[in-house]
């Protein structure tokens, strides 16, 4: 059965790219966002790709790799695919569905349409990029 589109706000609500974004703007980046189902073993990201797709696991699980070693295995409620939203860079790693998976997914480029569109969704998402940045680099300015 389809997320209806309370869940979906909820979901995107968790992610911390998303945690400041009020939610009639939510509502607008959870219209975009579309539901597909992908069988084990297919390749969602590749690294050194310039694809843009964003996704969040809702049901099974994906492992993240730099080629033959396995960073991380990510499961229901978790995301990746964040920084493709924002930025036309390569991929730093290839993420492979382990088991069946149901994503959210959010397509870049309708993203970033969207984020010329809302002057106030650009600026949440901003100021939680400024946030890690900051964070990553261990500084409080």
């Amino acid at each position: 059965m389809p997320l209806r589109r309370d869940a979906k706000i909820d979901l995107l609500r968790k992610v911390p790219l998303f945690e400041r974004v009020p939610r009639r703007e939510l509502a607008k980046i959870a219209a975009i966002a579309t539901e597909v189902s992908y069988p084990q073993g297919i390749a969602l990201l590749h690294m050194g790709s310039r694809d843009d797709g964003f996704f969040i696991l809702l049901n099974g699980e994906v492992d993240v790799r730099q080629g033959a070693r396995l960073l991380e295995t990510l499961r229901r409620g978790q995301f990746f695919g964040e920084i493709g939203l924002l930025a036309n860079i390569a991929r730093t790693a290839t993420v492979t569905t382990g088991t069946p998976v149901d994503v959210l997914r959010i397509n870049g480029r309708d993203f970033r349409k969207l984020l010329k569109e809302s002057p106030t969704l650009a600026l949440k998402v901003l100021e939680a990029v400024a946030d890690r940045l900051q964070t990553a680099l261990g500084a409080k300015v």
